[in-house]
C-alpha cells in the first residue's frame, strides 16, 4: 500500500526481502456525500519524458480553498467558475499553491487547469531508496506518477473521485487505481480511461511496454473479478502463474471476510525494486516478480490490502493498523498453513528481531503509521501481526473471525482506527477489551518474564510446583503459558498475572522435572538471551555499530561502503580499529578478512561457512561481548554481487553466497530457558 508522502511499504516475504514495502494502501478519506471530482485528460511521452495535462475539478466549497500541483509543471490556464484565477504563491519547494476564495455560502464550483512538464528520469535507488518520496518519473521502460509527488492538482484534504484519459505512444500501456472502462490501440497511440468508484486522495499512475493477459474470475456470490497482469516482455512466461495465484487469493478472502471489493485485480512489473499496493493492483519490481517464492507470500498481502487499507481505510492520525492485521491474515496465515512448527518459526523470527530493535528506536505500536527503517517495520508489521494473534488466543478463534467480519461490515470504505477494531472485536465477543489493547498500543517495550522461584513439594499423592513469577513494573496483565515436564510427558498450565511479582501453585499427577515459560512462544515478550541467537539485524539496526574496511583500494572501498550504507539501518560510521564498546561490520576480501580477524583477536571463520562459495557472511560474538558481522568476499565481483541480495538476509545468522545467489545459509543453536527441578 501507499502512505502519506508516498512512502512505500515493504514485501513481507521469508526472506525478509522488501519486507512487501510493504505495500500499503492508497491514500482515503471517509467517503462524503458528495466528493470533489476531477476529470483528467492526460498525455504522456515516455521517450521524452513529457507531460501534458488538462483537469477539471468540481466540488462544493464555501470560503477558501488551497489548490495545489508539482512545482515541475507550467501552468498555461487556470479558471475557477469561468474566470481567471491569481498566480500561485508556492509555500514549500515542492509544491505551488494557489488560495481559492468562495462565497461563505457553499455552492457547486467548477476548476479548470491546464499544464505541462518534464517528467524526472528513473532513479538508481535501492529498496530502501524508493521507502521516500519518489518524484514522477518516466522512462520507455517504465514510468510511475505516485500521487505524492504532486503531478496531479490536490484541492485541499478531501477525497475525491476520478474520470482520468490516458494517451501513450504505440507500444505503451498505462494502468491506474479504479476501473478500466476503455480501452483503444492504433497504429500511433494508445488510449485508456479508467473510472474510480470510490473516492481516493491520490492517483498513481504506471506506464511500460506492457504485454497484458488477462482472466475473469467468477466467485461463487455472482460477482466476477477481472485479473490482470501488466508484464514486461521478459517476465510474461510468469503471468499465468500471477493470474492462478491472484485467483486463489481472492477467493480465499472474500470466502473469510467478504466479497471482493473492486471489479478487477492487477499485478504490474516495473523497473523499480519495489512493492507497492494501491486499490485493485500491486506494482512490484521485475527482479521482486521473478523471485519463486513472491507468488507465496507477497502477493496474498497484496491481495488482501484491497480488504485492509484500500477497502477499510486507515486513520492515519490514530495509527496504522492495517499492515499488522494484514501481516497477520496474510503472511502470518501461510505459514500456519504449512503446520505449527512453521508458524512458530515465524513468531520466533519476530521476537528475534524485536530484540534487536534498541530502546530509542522502538516505538508505540499507535505511534506507527509507515514504515522508514527496519525498525519502524518490527513494530509496525511484526509486533502489530503478533498482537493480533495473541487477540485471536485471548478470543477464540470463532469470536475472533466474526469481529473480523463485523470490522469490514461496519467500515468498509471508511476512515477506522484502532478503537473501532476494538469494537467490533467487543460486539462479537462480549467481552471489554480496553487493558488487552491499552497495555498493547500505547506502551513501548514488551514484557520480560522470569521465574524467581520454583519448588516441587509434595501434595497427597500428587506433587504441587510453587512458582513465582516476575516482570518489570508497570505490569502488564498476560495469560502465561507455563509447560512442565514430568516423568510421564508434557502439560501445559495457563495462569494469569497482573502485577510484578505473583505467586502460582499448580498440581501434577507425576513428579515434575522442568518449567519453561512460554515455549511455544505464545506471548509478544523480550527473549531471555539464550533464546536469542546472534543474527545479522542486532548488528545491522544497532545505531551505535562501527564499519572497518579489512582491503584497500579505490574501487573496493567504493563497493563497501555502499554495502555497508544498505546494510545498516542509519548512516555508516566508518574507523581503522575495532571500537571498544559497539558491534562491529568487517568487510573485505577473503585473505585479508582472515589476517584482520587474527591481528585483533576476533573468532575464525567458522566451519559453517569456511572458504564455501564467492562470497560468506557470518557473525560472531567477540571476547569482550560486543558482535561482529563479518562479509567476506574472493574478489571484488563477488563483494559487489551481494549489494542487492544481502540486505533482504537480516534474520540469518550465516550465509554462503554463489555470487548474488544465497545456497546456504542458517541460525546459530538456541534453546528455550527451562528451570530445572533437582
Amino acid at each position: 500500500m501507499r502512505l502519506p508522502g508516498g512512502c512505500a511499504l515493504s514485501l513481507c516475504c521469508a526472506a525478509g526481502l522488501l519486507a512487501l514495502p510493504a505495500a500499503v494502501a492508497s491514500r482515503a478519506a471517509e467517503p462524503a456525500a458528495s466528493p470533489p471530482h476531477q476529470d483528467l485528460t492526460l498525455s504522456l511521452d515516455p521517450r521524452t519524458r513529457e507531460l501534458v495535462v488538462e483537469a477539471v475539478m468540481t466540488l462544493r466549497a464555501g470560503g477558501t480553498a488551497s489548490l495545489a500541483l508539482g512545482t515541475q509543471f507550467e501552468v498555461s490556464e487556470l479558471k475557477v467558475d469561468g474566470q481567471g484565477a491569481n498566480r500561485a504563491i508556492t509555500r514549500h519547494a515542492e509544491r505551488q499553491v494557489w488560495d481559492l476564495k468562495f462565497g461563505e455560502i457553499p455552492a457547486n464550483h467548477r476548476i479548470e487547469l491546464r499544464y505541462r512538464g518534464r517528467l524526472a528520469p528513473l532513479p538508481a535507488a535501492d529498496h530502501r531508496g524508493v521507502l521516500g518520496g519518489l518524484p514522477a518519473m518516466a522512462d520507455e521502460g517504465g514510468s510511475f506518477l505516485p500521487a505524492s509527488s504532486g503531478w496531479h492538482p490536490e484541492i485541499g484534504s478531501d477525497a475525491f473521485t476520478y474520470r482520468l484519459r490516458l494517451e501513450l505512444p504505440a507500444g505503451q500501456r498505462g494502468i491506474a487505481p479504479g476501473m478500466v472502462i476503455g480501452e483503444e490501440t492504433s497504429a500511433e497511440k494508445v488510449r485508456v480511461e479508467f473510472r474510480s468508484e470510490h473516492p481516493i486522495d491520490g492517483i498513481d499512475l504506471m506506464a511500460g511496454p506492457y504485454r497484458v493477459r488477462e482472466r475473469l474470475l467468477a466467485l461463487p456470490d455472482g460477482a466476477k473479478v477481472r485479473l490482470r497482469t501488466y508484464f514486461h516482455a521478459e517476465i510474461d512466461s510468469l503471468a499465468p502463474g500471477y493470474l492462478d495465484s491472484s485467483a486463489g487469493y481472492v477467493e480465499r478472502y472474500a470466502a473469510s471476510i467478504a466479497p471482493y471489493p473492486y471489479a478487477g485485480f492487477s499485478v504490474v512489473s516495473g523497473p523499480l525494486p519495489t512493492g507497492l499496493g494501491m486499490p485493485a493492483l500491486t506494482y512490484m519490481g521485475i527482479d521482486v516478480l521473478r523471485l519463486p517464492f513472491i507468488r507465496a507470500t507477497s502477493l496474498g498481502h497484496e491481495v488482501l490490502h484491497n480488504w485492509w487499507g484500500n477497502g477499510v481505510y486507515v486513520d492515519w492520525e490514530r495509527g496504522n493498523w492495517s499492515e499488522g492485521l494484514t501481516s497477520f491474515m496474510a503472511d502470518y496465515a501461510f505459514k500456519e498453513d504449512e503446520g505449527e512448527a512453521a508458524a512458530r518459526e515465524m513468531r520466533l523470527g519476530w521476537l528475534r528481531d524485536y530484540a534487536a530493535v534498541s530502546a530509542e528506536r522502538d516505538q508505540p505500536l499507535r505511534a506507527f503509521t509507515s514504515r522508514t527503517h527496519d525498525a519502524s517495520q518490527i513494530v509496525g508489521y511484526n509486533k502489530a501481526a503478533f498482537v493480533f494473534f495473541m487477540l485471536r488466543d485471548e478470543l477464540g478463534r470463532p469470536a475472533f473471525d466474526s469481529g473480523i467480519r463485523r470490522f469490514w461490515a461496519d467500515q468498509r470504505f471508511r476512515r477506522a482506527s484502532w478503537e473501532d477494531l476494538q469494537l467490533a472485536f467487543e460486539q462479537e465477543s462480549g467481552r471489554k477489551l480496553d487493558a488487552f489493547f491499552a497495555q498493547w498500543l500505547a506502551r513501548k517495550g514488551a514484557p520480560e518474564l522470569k521465574v524467581e522461584q520454583a519448588a516441587v513439594e509434595p501434595a497427597g499423592q500428587r506433587f504441587r510446583v510453587r512458582v513465582i513469577l516476575e516482570q518489570a513494573e508497570p505490569a502488564y496483565r498476560l495469560r502465561v503459558p507455563l509447560m512442565v515436564t514430568t516423568e510421564t510427558g508434557r502439560e501445559e498450565k495457563l495462569v494469569e498475572i497482573a502485577s510484578p511479582r505473583q505467586e502460582f501453585a499448580l498440581e501434577f499427577e507425576s513428579r515434575p522435572r522442568s518449567l519453561a515459560i512460554d515455549p511455544d512462544l505464545r506471548l509478544f515478550r523480550r527473549l531471555d538471551a539464550t533464546e536469542i541467537p546472534l543474527i545479522l539485524r542486532q548488528i545491522t539496526l544497532d545505531p551505535r555499530t562501527v564499519t572497518l574496511l579489512a582491503s584497500r583500494s579505490d574501487e573496493f572501498e567504493q563497493t563497501a561502503r555502499t554495502l555497508a550504507q544498505r546494510l545498516l539501518d542509519t548512516e555508516p560510521r566508518f574507523a581503522g580499529q575495532l571500537p571498544p564498546d559497539a558491534p562491529a561490520l568487517v568487510i573485505g576480501l577473503e585473505n585479508d578478512v582472515d589476517a584482520l580477524l587474527s591481528r585483533i583477536g576476533l573468532p575464525t571463520r567458522p566451519d559453517a561457512v569456511e572458504r564455501k562459495g564467492s562470497a560468506q557472511v557470518w557473525t560472531a560474538t567477540r571476547p569482550d561481548g560486543n558482535s561482529v558481522l563479518v562479509v567476506s568476499a574472493r574478489d571484488l565481483e563477488s563483494l559487489q554481487a551481494l549489494l542487492r541480495p544481502l540486505p533482504h538476509y537480516g534474520r540469518q545468522s550465516w550465509l554462503v553466497f554463489d555470487g548474488a545467489k544465497a545456497v546456504e545459509r542458517g541460525v546459530w543453536p538456541s534453546e528455550s530457558v527451562a528451570w530445572r527441578f533437582d
